[in-house]
Order: structure tokens, then sequence, then C-alpha cells
């Protein structure tokens, strides 16, 4: 476990949805994905359901805890010295949002704000098992979307060490932004579109891997999801953007083989 702790630093460690029917989504996404997900009976962790595929675990779906917050999934950081890096966070520009509290006997997480608004986790675990990325139906990527995405870069670069890179998207696209530790690419960065609704706030997309994204796409729109981006290309492969019964949104992505 401590290796696996070490590998997660400064990447992608976790994702969860909050959600006003978590019945509903785990429903929607148990079919979808073909996962299979366990709600913890302990009242502390408040109907949190863990989802399982092949021999990982695959993303957290539980109840929002605060009612006017948005049907969203979360992105979480994974850390060796949280309380380190939650004190990097406002001399970086950020606001926390939830000081590091305990989940359980889980690990400790906390919330912060980059400084275009977007809200991040970072999860410093203790008993969870390994979360599987990259199979089929698991956790695939993670970008921010927002406006003024370029003031938000030093914020990643100072807290959590990431260079960001720019990448050519094509004819008539602004530069991509890989974000990059130790050689590896671990997230992405875009601008909003000037055709997104005004007042949309910036945040974090979360995208799951799929063997095939018009199909996928299709069976979501077929389980009661909606469509907010129809599949397309882009350099590195295929994906499409839709929102879940209870409107929290999430990407399906093919990667181009390499």
């Amino acid at each position: 476990m401590t290796h696996a702790l070490r590998t997660l630093v400064g990447r992608p460690a976790w994702v969860d949805l909050a959600t006003s029917d978590a019945e509903a989504a785990r429903d929607f996404y148990s079919k979808l994905f073909g996962w299979q997900i366990e709600v913890n009976p302990d009242p502390q962790y408040g109907g949190y359901g863990m989802a399982h595929s092949g021999a990982g675990d695959s993303a957290g779906i539980g109840p929002k805890q605060d009612p006017n917050a948005p049907n969203a999934w979360n992105l979480y950081i994974g850390t060796d010295d949280i309380d380190g890096l939650t004190r990097r966070v406002e001399g970086a520009g950020g606001t926390v949002a939830a000081q590091p509290f305990p989940v359980g006997d889980q690990g400790r997480m906390a919330v912060y704000q980059d400084p275009v608004g977007a809200f991040i986790s970072v999860w410093q675990g203790a008993q969870m098992g390994e979360f599987q990325t990259q199979a089929p139906n698991t956790y695939g990527w993670a970008e921010l979307q927002a406006r003024g995405r370029d003031r938000a870069l030093p914020f990643y670069q100072t807290v959590f060490g990431w260079e960001p890179e720019e990448a050519d998207m094509g004819d008539n696209q602004p530069p991509y932004i890989q974000f990059k530790l130790d050689g590896e690419y671990v997230a992405g960065a875009w601008e909003t579109a000037g055709t997104a609704p005004e007042g949309m706030p910036n945040y974090w997309q979360i995208y799951f891997s799929v063997e095939d994204v018009d199909a996928a796409y299709r069976k979501a729109l077929d389980l009661g999801a909606q469509e907010m981006v129809s599949p397309q290309d882009f350099p590195g492969g295929r994906f499409a953007i839709v929102s879940d019964p209870q409107g929290a949104g999430f990407g399906l992505l093919q990667m181009s083989p390499r």
C-alpha cells in the first residue's frame, strides 16, 4: 500500500460523484459501465458506494452533502503530505474550501478552489484499495475547463509541481495544455469556448475510457443521459460528453492506438 500511495503523489488518485439521487445514479452507471457497486453500511460514510471494475476500485458514488451544490464528478489528487500541500494553496492564489479532515479510517481529504474558481480535492489514503485507471470503463483523463485558464496554470505548477506544456489541436483551435509530472502527462486544461453559457462555472471534467465512444454514447442516451458534446475526433482519439439523468456531466474517451 505504501508503494501504491507513493506512485499516486501529484497524480489523479480518485474520482467520485456527489448526486441528489445516489440510488438512481448507481443504477445508471452500473448499466453503462458494468460496475459492481457496494454501498458501505457504516452510517459515517453516508451511503457512499464503491464501484469496482475488474480487480480494482473505479469510482465512488454518494449523496451530495450540500443540497444547493450541483450534481458533479469530483477529482482527487494524491499526496503523502496533505497538511504541507494545503499550506501552499493560498500562497499560490487558491482558496482552501475544506481543511484536511479524516474520512473514517480510509484516509484524509481536503478541498481547494483554484484562482479561476474550479474545485479540486486531494487525498492522502490509508486503507483504500487500488484505483484502477486506463482500462475500459475506468477513469481515463481529467481536464480543467475554464475561462481565463492561463491564470490557473501557476497554481497547479506551485501546488502539485505540474509543468504546463502546449499541444497543437489543429486548425482554428486554441492550444491545449497538458500538465506533466516527472515526464508523465497527468491532466489537461482547456480554455472554455466563448459559446458556453454565460455564468457557467469553471470546473474539472472527468473522462472514462471506453472501447467504443459511439456505442457508449448511444447506450448512455438510451439509459437517460443527455447530449452535451456528440462523438468527435481529436488528435489523440475520439470523445463525447454527456450528462447523467441527474445532470452530472462526464466524458467518454477512446484513445488512438500508439
